[in-house]
């Protein structure tokens, strides 16, 4: 049985000439976090906003819980909990009351106090139940907008930019609770903020002009982008000599010095390339050992989620550019 929640098929969005989304495919999994990344004005909340039913797409489709957003609107909405970039909140209302009014027009009828109970306790947002919306901090009223999204316990939860705005705490906060979240929904997380995929998401899909560039674990996309597999290596010796070492290893491509890590004791840092699939690391320890070097510490290197974006983002740019020229 396929546990696939999610389904979007060459989904394009055009506002007249402008091309906002284009041919944008992609699956999410039951339990999924997936992580949707790209510059400001990449067209993420553009395929939010259709993936939600706020927008009709200009082609392609898009599936949630199996019901078809353009056909089956009402009851693939009814299975989404969606939290936008601009929380919509009434600020002179009590959290309870807000949420006890939210569930009235979700059409949650028994046992709504258990409900709004529920969703509070599950955004830890119960505190502050009677508290008036409008005198809450900035991250409390996004948990407010979480606890609505939750009113219901939908299947899938999409959320748009949901740390913009807050403090590096209530951040931290929040990244915590939506990771949390994984597992019992599946989760869509919009964000231009490289820290908060890596800190939540499972898998992420990174989107440039409107189309997706890549989509895949941060270690795989790392692995591909560099064409080999990275070690990073510690070692006690002179530079030459641990250089000329590493490199009599089989299957190693390159050997890097990235520098001393303390210079009096003679420790530097060596980044070691080897063929995708070949796992050496032993390898390289006892090459080290043998030769009579101080072997400090030995580890997978990877590109930082920064260095994968850029040269994600920065190529597809360039690309569209030279298009535009031609």
């Amino acid at each position: 049985m396929s546990r696939r929640v999610i389904r979007v098929e060459h989904l394009t969005k055009n506002y007249g000439p402008r091309v906002a989304v284009a041919d944008v495919t992609f699956d999410v999994e039951k339990g999924e976090v997936l992580g949707f990344l790209g510059p400001n004005g990449a067209g993420k909340t553009t395929t939010m906003r259709m993936l939600t039913g706020y927008l009709p797409p200009s082609g392609g489709r898009a599936e949630v819980a199996g019901f078809d957003v353009a056909t089956h609107s009402l009851q693939a909405r009814a299975n989404i909990g969606y939290l936008p970039e601009t929380v919509p909140l009434y600020t002179d209302m009590s959290v309870r009351s807000y949420l006890d009014f939210m569930a009235k027009l979700k059409g949650i009828t028994s046992e709504r106090r258990r409900e709004v109970d529920r969703a509070m306790e599950k955004s830890r947002i119960a505190h502050r139940a009677d508290d008036q919306v409008g005198k809450l901090s900035k991250g409390l009223r996004q948990r407010v907008g979480l606890a609505q999204a939750l009113l219901g316990d939908p299947p899938v939860l999409i959320l748009d930019e949901p740390t913009s705005g807050l403090d590096p705490k209530q951040i931290i906060e929040t990244r915590n609770l939506i990771k949390s979240l994984g597992g019992d929904h599946t989760v869509i997380l919009s964000t231009h903020i490289l820290p908060e995929v890596a800190a939540t998401c499972s898998r992420i899909i990174i989107i440039s002009n409107g189309r997706v560039v890549a989509q895949d674990t941060p270690e795989n996309l790392d692995r591909r982008l560099k064409g080999a597999e990275s070690i990073a290596l510690t070692v006690r010796g002179p530079h030459e000599a641990v250089a000329n070492a590493l490199r009599s290893v089989p299957h190693v491509m390159n050997v890097q010095p990235q520098g001393e890590t303390d210079g009096r004791a003679g420790q530097t840092v060596y980044t070691v390339q080897t063929e995708v699939g070949k796992d050496v690391r032993e390898a390289l320890a006892k090459a080290v050992v043998t030769a009579g070097f101080g072997l400090m510490e030995l580890r997978p290197a990877h590109l930082s989620l920064e260095e994968i974006f850029l040269q994600l983002t920065t190529s597809d740019t360039a690309s569209e550019t030279a298009d535009a020229a031609a």
